[in-house]
Formats: structure tokens, sequence, C-alpha cells
């Protein structure tokens, strides 16, 4: 029978599993759970006679690859996917898959309480600011930067949006203005919400240079990856700028000196927190079960993240 097997240091809720094992088991499939595991032996026993293998910030890398010899295809329960080795995947004929937009609105929300929290000074009970009014720029316009923008609306704020993979119609008819450049987006924004992905062209993108350009009162939100920013660079725009407030959900190599040295400017969520809603967690499980048996019944690769053929 073929097995599909859910890896998760960090468990799904009981009634996500309850629905990824209806999807498998309707689909003449079984599923066995590996919850909390303390070693990576014992995510290595456990992959020897996996066919699918449903994961979340779980890492897979090569020698992973090497123990589950049975393995066809890795769902990432969520949208990032940099804890898998996808050059390890292909290599061995393995399709690796997220679930876009499952978890966008807890992560969008999440935007909004950390901003709410920072401009309020921390709820200290000192005067504060409202996100009326103010200019938000949204760097990278897919799921979680749409879900942002639908709720900056409701804020009354004003939106711009900066993606050159994104055409300007989409962000115009969600009456977000498109802008030329990233450049552009940090010079008119008081508010960057960051969306980009980690990758060898984003990495340390978001740089002196950049913080630099913001209006007075300037605030990052950073709920995407802690490597799209050079770390070098924040703390000298801290120094530098006694305005500046920087707010994540992905917490920077250099945290224990910015909490340290800027209670009040700076501040991250204890762990990562962005997709840990309840319907985050049932629809991205859920969403990973259903692609897993399209994919091993009818062959469907729409959301595969890997290059080569498998």
């Amino acid at each position: 029978m073929t097995k599909v097997l859910i890896a998760t240091d960090k468990p799904f809720a009981p009634v996500a599993v309850k629905g990824i094992r209806q999807v498998v088991e309707d689909a003449g499939m079984e599923l066995a759970l590996l919850e909390k595991y303390t070693g990576k032996d014992q995510l290595l026993d456990a992959v020897k006679d996996a066919d699918a293998l449903i994961i979340r910030s779980d890492i897979i890398d090569a020698e992973v690859f090497d123990a589950a010899r049975q393995l066809k295809i890795v769902v990432r329960a969520g949208a990032g996917y940099d804890n898998v080795d996808l050059r390890a995947a292909t290599a061995h004929g393995v399709c690796v898959m997220n679930t876009p937009g499952q978890n966008a609105n807890a992560v969008a929300e999440l935007v909004f309480g950390l901003l709410v929290y920072g401009l309020r000074g921390f709820f200290s009970g000192a005067s504060g600011a409202e996100l009326k009014g103010k200019k938000l720029g949204i760097l990278a316009y897919g799921n979680v930067g749409r879900n942002v923008a639908r709720i900056a609306r409701g804020f009354g704020m004003e939106i711009y949006a900066f993606d050159p993979y994104a055409p300007a119609q989409l962000m115009e008819s969600d009456n977000v203005q498109a802008v030329a450049s990233v450049e552009e987006l940090f010079s008119t924004c008081r508010i960057v919400s960051l969306h980009i992905p980690a990758t060898a062209e984003t990495k340390n993108s978001i740089n002196h240079a950049l913080l630099s350009l913001m209006p007075p009162g300037a605030i990052v939100v950073n709920t995407a990856r802690k490597e799209v920013v050079d770390e070098a660079s924040l703390a000298g725009i801290f120094d530098k700028r006694p305005d500046f407030k920087y707010l994540t959900d992905v917490k920077p190599d250099i945290a224990a000196e910015l909490a340290a040295r800027y209670p009040d400017r700076y501040f991250a969520t204890p762990k990562k927190t962005g997709a840990q809603t309840a319907e985050a967690n049932i629809n991205a499980g859920i969403a990973a079960a259903r692609q897993i048996v399209d994919f091993l019944c009818n062959g469907n690769t729409q959301f595969k993240v890997n290059n080569g053929d498998v």
C-alpha cells in the first residue's frame, strides 16, 4: 500500500491530521505519523518506506533523500520551501511542492498585529500613531501581499507595491499603486512590509541604501525570511536613525543585540508564528494531502517547485 508520512517536529493540530488522514485513506493509501521527533535518526528511519512526505519547517536534505528510497513526492505545507534541498530532490527523482496561498491570510493578519503593536509604542501607554492615512509599501505582490493590501484598505491606508513578476494591472485592480522600482517603494512609503522569498537574488537585498531612503518614522515589517535583510545594514540604520523601527516574525541573528539596545524600536516574535493559526494549519495540511493524491494518482505537478523531470 502507498504510504504517506507526516514528519513534523512542530505537529499539525489534531483536526488538521484528521483531515489529512481522511484525504489519504479515501484514496486507498496509508498514513503514518512522526511528530515531535528529537533526532534526525528518527526521521531517517521513518522515511525509509515512505512514498510521500508532508512536512512543515523540517529540514529535508540530501541525507534524507538518500534514506528515502521509495520517496516520490515531498510537500511542504506552507509557501516557503528553502528547508528542502531541491537539487538533491531532483537528483533522486523526487517532486517537491509547496501549498501557496494556504497560509496567506494568517501571515497578512500578523503584519497588522505587529504594526498596531509597533505604532502604539508596544502598548507602553505612551501616545502612539494610527495606520489610517499612512503609506504602506508591499514588497512582492503574491498571495500574502494581496491579502496585506486587502486588509490595509480596511485601515484606510495608501497602498503601494513593487513586484517585477506581477503585472501592474493586477495591483491597480486591487486599488494598489504599482511603483517602478524597489527604490521608489522605500522612498515613498513610511511603512514597508516584506514578502520576498530568500533566493540568491534577494538575500541581503534589504540593505543600508534602501533603508536610508525611507521617510521619517520608518517601519519595516518582515514576515518573510530573515536572510533577505542585511543585518549589518540593519544595525547601522538603527544607529543612524532614531526614528526607525523593525518588527519581525523571523528573528535575526543579531536579535539579542537589537533587543538590548533598541527595546522601544525593535520587536521580534519569540518564535515564527505567521502561519500559526488553526485555520492555516488545517488549510495547508489538507492541501498538501490533496496535492499528493493528485500527483500519485493523476500525475498533476501544478505546484512543483524543483527543476528536472520527476
